[in-house]
């Protein structure tokens, strides 16, 4: 027999010789082996080559490439493959842990979930204090009260013994525990005990000196919330739309001369004329009606030309009061236009609410009156009429001053919401000025429990406004059809 090389020893040789080394059985081997990189002379430089960690040899547990070594019996874990399966990653060797540590990565001393940086520090600093507690039972604290840290309970049981002056007994042997639980057992005790702690009895008010101190804490807290006057501007502008108010609205109706009185319209045949004794003046042309029968609503428009007259009269008091405003002579024509449609029968209604009468529901105008059924009798229908009836009973209950109606008009007068305006940005910053001049009036007129919530209700009562002005157009677009109407109320509705 051939004699067996020697293996060099560790100490002679970085690396073993191939006979050196363990041969696997073939049958151990995988499918795909891996290629790895080699140096010059033929040796492996993968990550646990000894041309990378410096020495040593493979462990029989790495074996060589492409072969997988003996292992003792036991559950055995299937290989790591490769992208796209292509083969076992070799597990290399991780290098050893550098000799200058001597701790392991279990210590719970240097492991990096409990190492102490400065985060940490920080945390401890911001953790919040231990609570107070009362000296009296231990209930939590809520300031010194009569010198001594003390809770709500153990405050009002002395300060209530102390002024009634009662004198109270202990059953027992003056001992009892005064705890959170059974403070309540024995009042003797308690109170005992907070004289022991050094609850001070000179410090204790009278009934008569804690009603002085809370009448002046009343006192200050309502002059806290006493708005302060009028800005110098505030007022020009109140000034100015109150004079523009006065010069063009006529509450007692005299100048509503000019009208065609309440007329009975008799239809004895659909689309036939009108009789000819009507009192109706020449420069209108008598209506074309179209009824289905001669008994179904036989005197519907009967108050049709009257309430015409008295919208186009409305109207134009509107128009007198926008151009009495220096703002809203400033805008463009266009935009002057355009406000007055969408704002002229809104603002109507602000000034027809000054002539409303609360207790009997109509409208006083001077000579004339006016009752929810002449609305009707004029051809408009209950889903309006209901609504613009509860609209002027909420407003007038507000008993709003001249300058809040004023207000309130300026409001819709200057919306930057209407269509075709050019000037948005400015509009819009004249109804913010209108608005906080309102809200100011109303918290330096009002006292606090009538103007509370005065200027919630009026914004409200605004947005209803809106919707009852949408329910009126179209209503009298439907009448217009049945029946002539003035060329200016034709234009605003338009």
């Amino acid at each position: 027999m051939p004699p067996v090389p020697a293996c060099p020893s560790r100490a002679t040789s970085p690396r073993l010789s191939p006979a050196c080394r363990p041969s696997p059985p073939a049958a151990a081997s995988l499918k795909f082996k891996v290629q790895t990189p080699r140096g010059p002379g033929g040796d492996e430089r993968g990550p646990g080559s000894p041309l990378v960690h410096g020495g040593g040899h493979r462990t029989p547990a790495t074996g060589h490439l492409g072969h997988r070594p003996h292992r003792a019996p036991g559950p055995r874990l299937r290989p790591r493959r490769g992208p796209l399966g292509l083969g076992a990653v070799p597990r290399w060797r991780r290098p050893a842990p550098p000799a200058m540590s001597v701790s392991s990565p279990s210590d719970p001393e240097s492991s990096p979930g409990t190492q102490r940086g400065p985060q940490a520090t920080e945390r401890e600093d911001t953790e919040p204090e231990e609570e107070k507690v009362c000296a009296v039972c231990g209930d939590r604290a809520t300031g010194y009260h009569f010198h001594v840290m003390t809770c709500e309970g153990c405050k009002g049981f002395f300060r209530r013994s102390i002024n009634k002056g009662v004198h109270f007994t202990c059953p027992f042997a003056r001992s009892c525990p005064v705890t959170k639980a059974k403070r309540r057992q024995c009042q003797a005790c308690r109170l005992q005990k907070c004289l022991d702690v050094g609850m001070r009895k000179d410090m204790i008010m009278s009934e008569e000196a804690l009603g002085r101190r809370r009448a002046l804490r009343r006192q200050r807290r309502l002059a806290r919330e006493q708005p302060g006057e009028l800005t110098a501007e505030q007022q020009e502008l109140i000034g100015i739309l109150i004079a523009a108010h006065q010069r063009t609205f006529d509450s007692s109706f005299s100048q509503f001369a000019h009208y065609r009185p309440a007329v009975r319209l008799y239809i004895p045949s659909p689309r036939s004329p009108s009789p000819s004794g009507l009192s109706v003046p020449s420069a209108v042309p008598s209506p074309q009606l179209e009824c289905l029968d001669e008994d179904v609503l036989p005197d519907v428009f009967s108050m049709l030309p009257h309430f015409a007259d008295l919208s186009t009269f409305m109207i134009q008091q509107v128009i007198k009061f926008a151009k009495e405003i220096p703002a809203f002579r400033g805008l463009p024509i266009d935009d002057q236009i355009s406000l007055l449609k969408g704002a002229t029968l809104g603002i109507c209604q602000i000034q027809f609410n000054t002539v409303f009468n609360a207790e009997t529901n109509a409208w006083e105008c001077g000579q004339h009156c006016y009752t929810i059924q002449d609305g009707a009798l004029a051809g408009f229908q209950q889903i309006y009429l209901e609504p613009l009836l509860k609209f002027h009973i909420s407003l007038r209950k507000l008993r709003l001053h001249e300058a809040e109606y004023v207000l309130l008009q300026a409001m819709l007068l200057f919306s930057p919401d209407h269509a075709s305006v050019a000037q948005r940005d400015f509009i819009d910053q004249l109804q913010e000025k209108v608005a906080l001049t309102l809200k100011s009036y109303i918290d330096h007129q009002h006292p606090m429990p009538e103007g509370r919530f005065l200027y919630a209700k009026l914004l409200l009562l605004l947005t209803e406004l809106q919707t009852l002005k949408v329910e009126n157009t179209r209503q009298i677009l439907h009448i217009q059809d049945l029946s002539s109407m003035t060329p200016l109320l034709s234009e605003i509705i338009s």
